[in-house]
């Protein structure tokens, strides 16, 4: 399998109101299949501080690179995938912006009937999705204990990274690749195909929730497989 690979190196991207710890089944995956896999850590305090956290990491590895964002993390890899190093971009379960959109611009006119995500109002500009809906809405296919622990170990996400806006969306010039979580009640099943046409990727979809790194690490693992093989 070592042989078949273009590209070695990859690095992840994780998105809000979570850290880069939860991405620890999947980064096992390429591991052990010869890839070099990086977590960034994004403070998740601005857009652009997040923007500036990811090319640090780019920047030490040893030749192309596959971007891999869930969630926020979308936004990020949109915005920060401009290095030359960056050969192909995988959004899992994420947003994936046009020039001036945001998350909160993404996520303002929700089609009736979609699920919308429980956050309560900011304190000292920071959110919290509220801990008793949180394993349903972002964890709904977890074990309830481990979806109860990530609801207690949220990480506050910044309100100036959701309205951060993408200035030069990275997938009109390079390859991407979307999967889809098709029981997703963060960010709709719907609007992520609808990104990821718009964005012209290749999409694949799995049954899951919008933690499907975590419920489904071989489907987001294979789709990294076929963006680095491509």
């Amino acid at each position: 399998m070592t042989a078949e690979i273009a590209v070695r190196n990859v690095v992840l991207v994780h998105g809000g109101f979570v850290d880069g710890s939860g991405w620890q089944t999947v980064h096992d995956h390429p591991v052990k299949a010869g890839y070099k896999v990086s977590v960034v850590q994004n403070p998740t305090q601005s857009l652009a501080g997040d923007v500036e956290a990811t090319p640090r990491v780019v920047a030490v590895q040893d030749g192309p690179v596959a971007l891999v964002g869930h969630s926020y993390g979308g936004v990020v890899i949109t915005e920060a995938g401009l290095d030359a190093k960056i050969s192909a971009l995988v959004y899992v379960a994420a947003f994936a912006p046009d020039k001036g959109e945001s998350v909160n611009s993404l996520i303002a006119d929700p089609s009736p009937g979609a699920p919308v995500p429980p956050i309560p109002p900011p304190q000292d500009c920071y959110l919290l999705l509220d801990r008793e809906r949180f394993p349903a809405a972002f964890a709904g296919d977890l074990p309830l204990e481990q979806a109860k622990f990530m609801a207690d170990s949220q990480v506050p996400w910044g309100v100036d990274a959701l309205s951060g806006a993408v200035t030069n969306p990275v997938w009109r010039t390079k390859p991407s690749w979307y999967l889809v979580a098709e029981d997703d009640h963060m960010i709709p099943p719907p609007a992520q195909r609808a990104m990821a046409e718009r964005a012209g990727a290749t999409v694949s979809e799995v049954m899951g929730s919008h933690s499907v790194h975590l419920s489904q690490p071989d489907a987001v693992a294979d789709i990294i497989k076929r963006a680095t093989t491509a």
